[in-house]
C-alpha cells in the first residue's frame, strides 16, 4: 500500500506540473508512457514486450510484461522467456509456447529507475515545451504582440509576454527615438523565432510589417477588407509611404487611412515616433504611381523603362528639391514604394534655356550673396532679375549698394535681351504714322506733308459735338477701319 500512495502523490504532481505547462491530456499521457519506456529500455535492454497502461483520471498506472513459456532449465533471457514451472504458477493452463502476461511492479525496480523516470519526465515536458513555445510564436509571425519590459542591455532589451515567456528586441529592431524603462508596455511585431539551442523569439518596431498592422488596427477598411495596403516603403524613424487601393468607387482609400483632421493615422504617427507617412493611391499606371510616390514634388514629364525597372523624372528647377527630399528621403521611398530606379532632371523651358545659374556668377559675386538669394528660392539669375531691387534688399536682407552691383554684374549677361524691351514700345507709338502713307497718302505726295497732317488732326478732333459719335465708333469698329476712315478725312480737306 505504501508503494501504491508514493505513485499516487507522484502522478498527482505531474498533474500539478500539467496544469502549470499547459499541455493537453493526451499528450500528458504519451509523454508518460515514452518516460517509462526509456526507464525499462535502459533497465532491461529493451521494452517492445511491455504494456503500460495510464490512467490520468484516477491517478495510477500499470507495466505488464509479455514473456514466452519454453521448458524448464533451458531460459536463455529472463526477460523474453520464461520456464514451464514458473507459468504455471501465474496461469496454470499454459504450456510451452505460449506467452504469459504478469504485472510488474515499478517500485520494485528500485530507487535509481525512480530517479530516472523524474529525469526522463523533466526532459520530455522541457522539450515538449519547447515545442509548444516553438509552434505558437511561429504561427504569430508577423502580428502585434504586447510585452512589458523586464530588462534593458545594451544591443536588446528582454521583455516577458503575459505567460512569462521571454521575448528579445535588438538595438537594430528598435526605432532610433525608442526609450524603454522597466515595466513598461511595449508594442511590436513578431519578425523571427530561432531554435538553436533555446528557443529564441525576436521582436521588431522597425519592420514594414508592424507599420501594416498598425494600419490595420486604426483603419476598419483595412481590416474588414476594403481597402488593400498594397506597398509599404519605410525608412525607421524619418519617413514612411504607403499605397492603398480600394475596391469600392464611394470609398476613399487616402482619406479613410487619415481620418477626420488625421485622427486616424495620428496614433500610427505617435507609436512610431513621429515618423512622417504619406499615403499615395495604388494605381496600375506606373507612370502615375510613380508621380504619385514622389508628392509633394509636381512632375512636368515622365519616361518609364519597364523592362529595366527605370523612370526618368522631368521636374522645374524649384521641384527638384521637393522630390529628393531631405538627404534624399523622397525619392528614395518612391523608388522603394514603386521598386523602380528613379532618375531626377531638370526640366527646362525654351524660355529659360538662356537663364543662368547663381553658382556661374561665384568669380564674380560674393558666396554668400548666391547663398542668401539661394534661400528666397532664386537659384537662376533671371529669376533674380524678375524681382524689384526693393524686394531683394528686403527678403534676402542685402544692402542697396550690394543688390545694385548684383544687378549690374547679371544684367551684363542679358544685355541683348534687355535692350530690345524699349524697342518694342517704340513703334507702337509711331506706328500710325508708318501705316499712314501706305494705306492713305499716294505715291505722289511729298513724305514732309505727313507730320502736318498728323499735326491738323488732334486740333480737329476735340470738338464738343463729336465726341460721342468717336466714342460709338470706337467700340463699334476695330482699330484699323479708324485709321482708314481718319485718312478720308484729312484728303477731303485738302481738296
Amino acid at each position: 500500500m505504501a508503494k501504491k500512495q508514493e505513485t499516487v502523490s507522484m502522478i498527482d504532481s505531474l498533474q500539478e506540473f500539467k496544469d502549470l505547462k499547459n499541455i493537453d491530456k493526451e499528450t500528458m499521457i504519451n509523454v508518460l508512457e515514452e518516460s517509462f519506456r526509456n526507464v525499462i529500455a535502459k533497465m532491461f535492454g529493451t521494452d517492445e514486450n511491455y504494456d503500460v497502461i495510464i490512467n490520468p483520471e484516477k491517478g495510477d498506472f500499470e507495466i505488464w510484461r509479455n514473456r514466452t513459456v519454453v521448458e524448464n532449465g533451458h531460459v536463455s533471457d529472463p526477460n523474453l522467456e520464461v520456464s514451464l514451472r514458473d507459468a504455471q504458477q501465474i496461469d496454470a493452463d499454459c504450456t510451452i509456447g505460449e506467452e504469459v502476461t504478469d504485472e510488474v511492479h515499478f517500485a520494485d525496480f528500485g530507487r535509481r529507475a525512480i530517479l530516472n523516470l523524474r529525469q526522463a519526465l523533466a526532459s520530455k515536458i522541457l522539450e515538449l515545451q519547447k515545442d509548444n513555445l516553438t509552434a505558437k510564436y511561429r504561427e504569430l509571425i508577423g502580428t502585434i504582440v504586447v510585452a512589458d519590459v523586464y530588462q534593458v542591455w545594451k544591443k536588446e532589451v528582454l521583455l516577458l509576454d503575459d505567460e512569462g515567456n521571454e521575448l528579445l528586441l535588438p538595438k537594430s529592431e528598435q526605432i532610433p527615438g525608442d526609450f524603454y524603462r522597466k515595466g513598461e508596455a511595449v508594442r511590436a511585431v513578431v519578425q523571427r523565432v530561432e531554435t538553436d539551442n533555446n528557443t529564441k523569439i525576436y521582436l521588431s518596431r522597425t519592420d514594414k510589417a508592424f507599420l501594416q498592422r498598425l494600419f490595420e488596427i486604426e483603419v476598419p477598411e483595412i481590416n474588414d477588407g476594403l481597402i488593400t495596403i498594397r506597398s509599404i516603403a519605410r525608412i525607421p524613424g524619418e519617413r514612411a509611404k504607403i499605397a492603398v487601393e480600394s475596391y469600392d468607387e464611394r470609398i476613399d482609400p487616402v482619406g479613410a487611412c487619415v481620418g477626420m483632421k488625421g485622427s486616424r493615422i495620428r496614433g500610427i504617427v505617435r507609436e512610431l515616433r513621429n515618423e512622417n507617412i504619406d499615403v499615395v493611391n495604388y494605381t496600375t499606371n506606373t507612370a502615375l504611381y510613380i508621380q504619385r510616390a514622389l508628392s509633394p514634388a509636381k512632375v512636368s514629364s515622365i519616361r518609364v523603362d519597364e523592362e529595366e525597372h527605370k523612370a526618368e523624372v522631368f521636374l522645374r528647377p524649384e521641384e527638384v528639391s521637393l522630390a529628393i527630399g531631405k538627404n534624399g528621403l523622397n525619392i528614395k521611398l518612391a523608388s522603394m514604394l514603386t521598386d523602380y530606379t528613379i532618375d531626377v532632371f531638370r526640366d527646362i523651358d525654351t524660355a529659360d534655356e538662356e537663364d543662368i545659374y547663381l553658382d556661374e556668377f561665384a568669380d564674380e559675386v560674393e558666396p554668400w550673396v548666391i547663398e542668401a538669394l539661394k534661400e528666397i528660392g532664386c537659384n537662376t539669375a533671371k529669376a533674380v532679375l524678375a524681382l524689384a531691387p526693393e524686394e531683394i534688399m528686403e527678403r534676402a536682407d542685402l544692402e542697396e549698394q550690394t543688390v545694385d552691383d548684383l544687378l549690374c554684374v547679371l544684367s551684363a549677361e542679358f544685355e541683348d535681351e534687355v535692350q530690345p524691351a524699349p524697342d518694342d514700345y517704340a513703334p507702337e507709338e509711331e506706328q500710325p504714322v508708318d501705316e499712314q502713307p501706305v494705306d492713305a497718302t499716294d505715291a505722289s505726295e511729298p513724305v514732309d506733308e505727313q507730320p502736318a497732317e498728323s499735326t491738323d488732326e488732334p486740333d480737329e478732333t476735340p470738338t464738343e459735338d463729336e465726341p460721342e459719335e468717336d466714342d460709338a465708333d470706337e467700340e463699334a469698329d476695330d482699330d484699323t477701319p479708324e485709321v482708314f476712315q481718319e485718312d478720308d478725312t484729312d484728303e477731303k480737306e485738302e481738296d
